[in-house]
């Protein structure tokens, strides 16, 4: 199960996070601030899987972005891979593929994705992410089937400006 996902600058200022478990904000700054500054301290060369306070930590660069999602280390420990219940958890190298496909996802919809696109529009990548994780676990990671309802939030919300507009 997911615990949370972070993205990250180089600079280590958090520029989305999304918790699938209940966890005070302090816990959460200073799990934040432990993990970020594991992340950024090793090299391109290392493996990018942490082991930290009985999460596993599995981490991606992007030009200047970090993109982290901490799993239950029982769950990466009991295998299955697949996430099914009768699975019995994630797989590290399946959590990098998914992390593949949000930053592929993200690609599509802001042709290009950059911190910036992060930065100003915030709730629409919190809306990608939360189409792609459920509660914890993948749900999905089409990028047709992920983008499909905000594009038509946002056809909806052009036709009500429109609607708007005329009357104005």
């Amino acid at each position: 199960m997911i615990k949370f996902i972070l993205f990250v600058n180089k600079q280590g200022q958090t520029r989305l996070s999304s918790y699938y478990t209940w966890m005070s904000i302090p816990e959460r700054v200073a799990l934040e601030a432990e993990i970020i500054r594991k992340c950024l301290s090793r090299s391109e060369l290392q493996c990018q899987f942490i082991e930290y306070r009985g999460h596993k930590v599995i981490y991606r660069r992007y030009a200047s972005l970090f993109f982290i999602v901490g799993v239950d280390g029982d769950d990466v420990a009991a295998g299955g891979g697949d996430g099914n219940a009768g699975g019995g958890g994630e797989n590290e190298l399946g959590i990098l593929e998914f992390i593949h496909a949000l930053v592929e996802t993200l690609d599509k919809y802001f042709e290009s994705v950059c911190e910036l696109d992060i930065m100003f529009n915030l709730e629409k990548a919190h809306f990608i992410v939360d189409e792609m994780v459920g509660n914890g676990y993948i749900v999905d990671t089409n990028k047709a089937n992920v983008l499909k309802p905000i594009h038509l939030m946002e056809k909806a919300s052009a036709s009500e400006e429109s609607i708007f507009s005329r009357r104005g």
